[in-house]
């Protein structure tokens, strides 16, 4: 009963938060666009500082917060992932090229042959 109460009471904060940063990032847009006379640079601080607060906002939660540890772990393994050397990488894209480029070929004969039998063969057309 315990852990129902506390996953009430984090879906309860959580959509409280999500709304402060819901009303955070709407009103950045709306001194963005309010501020209309002023320089770039102000109206560009008052949207990029409003949706810097609403995602820090968001980071503090407890989902923000799993997040966080989820994308700490994506990077960690894209830094295990052992990436193809500069010539791999090369040959593995013309061997690419070259197999569309035959499938090229073959399907245009293909279409050719079909087009001869059906139009020359057939209906005696040409």
């Amino acid at each position: 009963m315990s852990e129902q109460k506390n996953l009430t009471n984090e879906v309860a904060e959580s959509n409280w938060v999500v709304g402060v940063a819901i009303v955070l990032v709407l009103g950045s847009l709306v001194g963005y666009y309010g501020l209309v006379n002023e320089s770039l640079a102000l109206r560009l601080g008052v949207l990029l500082g409003g949706i810097a607060l609403a995602v820090g906002l968001l980071a503090i939660t407890s989902s923000g917060k799993k997040f966080i540890a989820y994308a700490k772990d994506s990077i960690n393994e894209t830094k295990k992932v052992v990436w193809p050397t500069r010539k791999e990488s090369t040959q593995m894209t013309l061997i690419v090229f070259a197999f569309v480029a035959v499938m090229a070929i073959f399907l245009w004969s293909a279409d050719k042959i079909i087009e001869w039998i059906i139009f020359s063969v057939l209906l005696g057309w040409k």
